[in-house]
């Protein structure tokens, strides 16, 4: 299979939005040729207490699973679930002010999404 184009976004846990600080937390891969959109989080509970004291872990998560959702296109995840991929991938790399965010959108080219999500979050998850 030749290589194909994928975006992607890094996911951030930005506990006070006007400092603009943040951990990375996840990746978000969109691939329109084999149909592929799908996120990965993994949250280091004690680096984000450490780095963000008194941020609720819990709420955290909760908008985590909802993100993660979305991207699925989980039947009970609301309206923008429904939408297409592309239109889904869009919505969740918008900029907005939340504690979850996500970077900026970034192209590649690959031949597997999947291990390229996994390869991009060991990279800059960790």
């Amino acid at each position: 299979m030749p290589d194909q184009l994928f975006e992607y976004a890094v996911i951030r846990v930005v506990p006070r939005v006007e400092r603009e600080e943040f951990v990375n937390i996840g990746v978000i891969l969109y691939c329109p040729k084999q149909q592929f959109l799908k996120a990965i989080v993994s949250i280091d509970e004690a680096r984000i207490a450490t780095f963000a004291p008194g941020l609720d872990i819990d709420c955290l998560k909760d908008n985590v699973k909802s993100f993660e959702k979305i991207a699925h296109g989980a039947p009970d995840a609301g309206p923008i679930a429904k939408l297409d991929i592309a239109s889904r991938f869009r919505w969740l790399t918008a900029t907005r002010s939340t504690v979850v965010q996500s970077s900026k959108v970034h192209p590649g080219l690959c031949t597997d999404a999947e291990l390229t999500l996994k390869r991009l979050c060991n990279q800059l998850v960790g």
